[in-house]
């Protein structure tokens, strides 16, 4: 097992299936637990798709509230689909972001899943390698828009655009933090690689997650840079229970729904179990590679197992 080293803990809060008044006091509840992150994602209808009929918020106005909301917690957004803003919108929208937050805001991007959404909304939706092209193309041209060193940028590729752009005010960070999701060995890790000052991965086992984390290594040898520049956080379903009993209860609600073939699946890239178990799985991920852990929030969930992890799983994490 590899040395471990500390890790940050944090929440991706799903902005569905609740009002804003309940978004907003449940940033401030984590705020307030000091998570060291909270994050939202980039969709416009629910997830998982349920056919648009679930109350859902739009990103960026969303990530403006959590900014003003919170004081100490990072701010991003897991990640942030290039097909529905261009790189010039993305990054006027960070810098924003990172000035009303105070210094606090990371972005994400990603090529997208979400295709009934995107239909519904009368997007293009191409293929994986073509939105793959999109997301490679955009990261960099990302990160020159919000370099405070460069004045202007142009740019004329495949898929974006910019003559001459800049982008001020420039952010409140002298870099502002690049990350890249997904978990695609032959193309989503190389850019990474090459792009990214973060890795998110969602919903898989630490022995997984372990084994991508070393082909991203891979992938940063075979072009000269240190895989220690990257840090590699991991999305977790949230299926904790404040006792055993809930623990239980909490199982039997997902079997209900997954039935027992997807039910290891979902546990597989979960926290599951009571408090203590909690712990012990957040441990697996750390030796894994892990310097980050964030459980994924879909209301509605246990407010008591919440309170658990806020209370007693993050502090005793934080105590070893």
């Amino acid at each position: 097992m590899q040395r471990m080293t500390s890790i940050a803990l944090g929440a991706h809060v799903g902005q569905q299936n609740m009002s804003m008044d309940e978004l907003r006091a449940t940033w401030r509840r984590l705020d307030d637990a000091r998570v060291d992150w909270i994050s939202v994602w980039d969709h416009l209808y629910e997830a998982p798709p349920e056919g648009g009929t679930v109350d859902h918020f739009e990103a960026i106005a969303t990530l403006g509230a959590l900014c003003a909301e919170t004081t100490h917690a990072r701010i991003g957004c897991l990640v942030f689909y290039v097909g529905y803003r261009n790189p010039g919108i993305i990054a006027k929208a960070a810098t924003t972001l990172d000035h009303i937050s105070g210094g606090r805001f990371e972005l994400g991007l990603g090529a997208g899943w979400h295709a009934p959404e995107a239909k519904a909304f009368g997007y293009d939706f191409p293929r994986d390698g073509k939105r793959l092209d999109m997301l490679e193309e955009a990261a960099p041209l990302i990160r020159r828009l919000l370099d405070p060193n460069e004045d202007r940028t142009t740019h004329r590729g495949e898929w974006f655009e910019t003559v001459d752009a800049s982008c001020l005010p420039a952010p409140v960070q002298d870099r502002l933090p690049i990350w890249i999701g997904g978990v695609g060995e032959k193309r989503t890790l190389p850019i990474v690689a090459a792009h990214a000052d973060g890795w998110n991965a969602a919903y898989v086992a630490p022995d997984e997650f372990q084994r991508l984390n070393g082909v991203l290594d891979s992938a940063c040898e075979k072009i000269g840079r240190d895989p220690r520049e990257i840090k590699r956080v991991i999305n977790l379903t949230f299926n904790l229970g404040a006792d055993e009993a809930a623990a239980t209860a909490a199982r039997d609600r997902l079997e209900e729904q997954w039935g027992s073939k997807g039910l290891a699946r979902v546990l597989g890239g979960g926290l599951n179990g009571t408090p203590d178990q909690a712990i012990e799985r957040i441990h697996e991920y750390q030796a894994a590679g892990a310097t980050g852990v964030n459980v994924a929030l879909r209301a509605p969930w246990d407010a008591e197992a919440l309170d658990a992890y806020l209370d007693h799983v993050i502090p005793a994490v934080r105590a070893t």
